[in-house]
């Protein structure tokens, strides 16, 4: 039996049907029972998750008011610290690291009385889109475990999907939540760049990065929203705005303009996008119209260039990144020789596997003299031209929808062999990341007995109109 979401679970406990305690037990007989299999966590912490239901159960006895998310339990993606939790962000290197400080989106969860259940699988440092190039477990889709269950954020989707916990935290960092949501046939959100700090969030593409949430709903990622949005003060990037907070609605999108760029539903332009997927995206455009919308046609023509542009950038945003992890200062170091340079040499090549060194190899190139502006500043100049096309775009609509991922989850290890091919699977993802705007990924069908997403994107900063018009069609479609 699936548990209640974030919302109801929340109400239960606070309404005295169940408490924390007994909420939690149910949520670690569900990992015991699911995770050998779906291998979503990597560490489970279940003395110090009862223990902390203990805690909430009293205070909620004294008196005390309770947060938002009071008695939820929550999953981490490896990537993000938190104290006396193993941050190994799915690589041999980090194995066994435990962060000394815990992130601030991690923090607000906390503050607001979510119970911290464990620490998921997930691709080497975000590095792929099926889970995987973990060095520990691939996580495996709950409707079928022969297949994916997406990346790099995979294990905290499946926790989700599988119903082991109503809401997980993931990093998308060029669709690493979106895709395995779509996947998975859950709701993964990825915010306006800023919105949610990244303090305490491992780096992998800084200009890219965003913590983003789980959930099995639209409102439950808004509960969720409301608790980790907010400006903060150590992140540089972040937004100075107040946390995003819920609008009521009646669910109607009447005399909204919801955009279809074409480039992404025309196969010649890249998406190769399977029939299936396009028959369940064509039904779900039908019920904005009765939503009372109107979808109209808009086009991204540089999208054909975001998957080149986005892994040069990301690819030089990395290998910067990962220079740290040398083996002077963090995880597992490996002696070779009697220099400082043979040590940090035998650290990465034993520490890092075989996807991480193709990126750091590939990032150091297109920054290296002689070829930086040939390819890093001109995938910059790029990058800017697509941020442009999608301010176009938002000028003759209020929403655009497209596709989360050309095709449903795949089998593992069928692209496994060809990095060319798994780096297309994230081509209608990656265009929001290089904006940097709100992009939530919703299911909107089957087809062949898997679930299709559905991805609604709105202008930099419009996080409450697209999960607004989010909401609308999940009741729409219940």
């Amino acid at each position: 039996m699936t548990l209640p979401g974030v919302e109801a679970t929340r109400a239960r406990i606070v309404a005295g049907t169940t408490s924390a305690e007994a909420n939690l037990r149910e949520c670690l007989e569900r990992i015991a029972a699911l995770n050998p299999k779906l291998q979503a966590f990597h560490t489970v912490a279940a003395q110090s998750s009862l223990a902390r239901a203990t805690e909430l159960d009293a205070l909620l006895k004294s008196g005390a008011q309770p947060g938002a998310l009071h008695g939820v339990p929550v999953a981490l993606k490896s990537n993000l610290c938190a104290s006396g939790h193993e941050t190994n962000c799915g690589s041999r290197l980090l194995a066994g690291w435990q962060a000394p400080y815990t992130a601030r989106a991690v923090e607000r969860l906390l503050d607001a009385g979510a119970i911290l259940v464990g620490m998921t699988h997930m691709d080497e440092f975000g590095f792929g889109s099926s889970g995987e190039n973990s060095a520990y477990a691939t996580a495996r889709n709950p409707h079928d475990p022969e297949r994916t269950a997406g990346g790099s954020s995979s294990g905290s989707a499946v926790a989700v999907a599988s119903g082991m916990v109503p809401l997980a935290l993931g990093s998308d960092t060029g669709g690493s939540v979106r895709q395995p949501a779509a996947l998975c046939g859950i709701a993964g959100f990825k915010p306006s760049y800023g919105r949610i700090p990244r303090h305490g969030l491992v780096a992998f593409g800084s200009s890219l990065d965003c913590i983003s949430p789980f959930a099995r709903s639209v409102t439950d990622l808004e509960c969720a929203m409301e608790v980790l949005s907010g400006h903060d003060a150590l992140d540089a990037t972040s937004i100075e705005e107040p946390p995003l907070l819920r609008i009521a609605s009646e669910g109607a999108l009447d005399g909204w303009r919801i955009g279809v760029p074409r480039e992404c539903f025309d196969a010649g332009a890249g998406s190769g996008l399977d029939e299936g997927v396009r028959t369940a995206l064509e039904a779900a455009l039908r019920r904005f119209e009765q939503l009372g919308a109107q979808c109209v046609e808009v086009s991204l023509p540089h999208l054909r260039h975001a998957i080149a542009t986005y892994y040069i950038i990301a690819c030089a945003e990395a290998s910067s990144n990962l220079a740290r992890f040398d083996g002077v200062r963090y995880g597992v170091r490996h002696t070779a020789g009697s220099s400082l340079a043979a040590m940090m040499s035998a650290t990465r090549e034993r520490g890092f596997g075989a996807e991480v060194k193709r990126r750091v190899l590939l990032g150091t190139f297109v920054l290296s003299a002689g070829y930086h502006e040939a390819w890093y500043q001109r995938a910059q100049r790029v990058r800017a031209r697509i941020a442009q096309d999608f301010e176009q775009a938002f000028e003759q609509c209020e929403v655009l929808v497209t596709p989360t991922t050309p095709s449903t989850a795949f089998r593992l290890g069928e692209k496994s062999s060809d990095p060319l091919a798994m780096y297309l699977s994230d081509v209608l993802t990656v265009p929001a990341s290089l904006a940097g705007i709100p992009a939530l990924s919703i299911d909107c069908g089957r087809t062949q007995g898997l679930p299709v997403g559905m991805q609604i994107l709105g202008p930099a900063r419009a996080d409450t109109r697209v999960l607004r018009a989010g909401r609308a069609f999940e009741r729409k479609n219940a």
